[in-house]
């Protein structure tokens, strides 16, 4: 019987939209399983403020009266304008090996998109930088982080058969954590803080952060330091404040380093986070509950974690060749020690962008990873 893709229309069918990856991938020992409430925050208007601007559909595929893929078709209009394109977005994109199925679900797509005046296809990437993005094509058999997307192998085989050609990659990198901090890192971490008139500070809470920070400053910095990497779009207050509240709210803060100026300007952040995969397999079915949330839990509040997920190190643009980020490992490094962290596993790092990448030669690692956004003109 031929595939059908009919848009998502009512709770029934968005129930199988944001359960279908998550049945797709049950009993994969890679894959970071998603929680249904996120993913329903994520995609409705009125809680993920993104939707404030941003142009959205939803579609599933279907065989014989079963969900076989499902696929999101997006606009970002602020996006676009930065980047002077025209680009029809897509994301959520998953599917049984059958391409068929997947060239069914990207035909969609680019009908919807153009039908709004686009003329690029783009992805797999999500409404902003704050979502998913980029097809894994190497790494498959490495633990997924909550972060970023997982996906089979045979993906690419689909993508690149409809005509899709690189955009850009991003590298993951895991870092072995060392007896000792590098000599170097001390000593850049001494210069930067004399010559530089560097200093550390340290928040225990959200609460806290906000207080010091009332007007998202930290939120500011990464939107400056960020402004120039793939697909960028400046985050509005809504924004901010919606990943600050939902997501810094989590955080062991003990891994949360923040870097000022001798004005008290805050100018470079390093944020990590316990891995959090093997809690989220024990929600498999997408639910905190029953066993979930301790599982969940347990792993926030350890006292020995074995990965930190190393979600951001950024420094403003005019002090990245002070040292900024020697203070961030100094100010990290006891806690390593102390939670008895064996390595961290870097989120996506973009290709060209040499300096993030840098911040992690003094240490043993590897480039155990890599993904994909892709691009065709439609």
């Amino acid at each position: 019987m031929a595939v059908e893709i009919r848009e998502v229309n009512g709770k029934k069918e968005m129930k199988i939209f944001i359960q279908f990856a998550n049945k797709l991938y049950k009993g994969n020992p890679y894959y970071c399983p998603t929680l249904d409430f996120d993913e329903l925050n994520t995609l409705t208007k009125g809680k993920n403020p993104a939707l404030n601007f941003c142009d959205y559909a939803l579609f599933l595929a279907w065989r014989d009266g079963e969900c076989v893929g499902r696929v999101a078709a997006m606009i970002n209009p602020i996006a676009n304008e930065k980047w002077n394109c025209k680009k029809v977005r897509f994301g959520w994109f998953d599917f049984i090996d059958d391409e068929e199925i997947s060239r069914a679900l990207l035909d969609k797509v680019v009908e919807w998109g153009k039908a709004r005046g686009m003329d690029t296809l783009n992805g797999p990437v999500g409404f902003t930088d704050f979502d998913k993005e980029g097809l894994l094509i190497r790494g498959f058999e490495e633990l997924s982080p909550m972060a970023v997307l997982y996906n089979y192998p045979y993906y690419e085989k689909h993508i690149v058969n409809y005509g899709l050609e690189k955009e850009a990659d991003w590298m993951e990198y895991r870092v072995f954590v060392p007896d000792e901090l590098p000599e170097r890192w001390t000593r850049v971490a001494e210069v930067a803080a004399k010559r530089s008139k560097l200093h550390n500070v340290k928040c225990h809470s959200v609460k806290e952060l906000n207080q010091r920070y009332p007007n998202l400053e930290y939120f500011h910095l990464m939107s400056e330091c960020y402004s120039i990497l793939y697909n960028y779009q400046p985050p509005t207050i809504e924004q901010m404040q919606y990943v600050a509240n939902f997501y810094f709210g989590i955080l062991n803060f003990d891994f949360v380093s923040l870097v000022e100026n001798e004005k008290n300007e805050i100018v470079a952040l390093g944020l990590g986070m316990p891995d959090l995969t093997k809690a989220f397999q024990h929600c498999a079915n997408g639910s905190l509950f029953p066993f979930g949330w301790y599982h969940m839990l347990k792993a926030l509040k350890a006292k020995k974690i074995d990965i930190i997920d190393e979600l951001i190190i950024c420094v403003r643009p005019d002090y990245q060749d002070s040292g900024a980020v020697a203070l961030i490992f100094n100010e990290q490094f006891p806690y390593y020690k102390k939670y008895g962290v064996k390595h961290l596993e870097t989120t996506s790092i973009l290709e060209t962008n040499h300096k993030n990448a840098a911040n992690f030669t003094c240490f043993e690692h590897i480039q155990h990873k890599q993904r994909r956004a892709y691009a065709k003109l439609i």
